[in-house]
């Protein structure tokens, strides 16, 4: 006897090399896509390095507003 180790078990291991497959998928979308559904608005999570800095640095007044609007032009992320 093959105790469910023959022909019968075969879609088991098709279904979890499917599952297998998508997992891989979606975390290379996202480690190198942003994510699913990319920025999520000026102070959500996905927000980049540069512009939290800047963030930080208008906030502690190191800049002016028009010195901070200047520098998101810059990073393509001003209005």
């Amino acid at each position: 006897m093959m105790w469910g180790y023959g022909q019968g078990s075969t879609w088991i291991w098709g279904i979890l090399l499917l599952l297998g497959i998508a997992l891989l998928v979606v975390l290379a979308v996202r480690a190198f896509g942003g994510g699913i559904g990319g920025r999520r608005g000026q102070d959500g999570p996905r927000a980049s390095a540069a512009r939290r800095i800047l963030d930080e640095r208008f906030a502690r007044g190191e800049l002016t507003a028009d010195q901070y609007r200047e520098q998101l032009r810059v990073l393509g992320e001003g209005r």
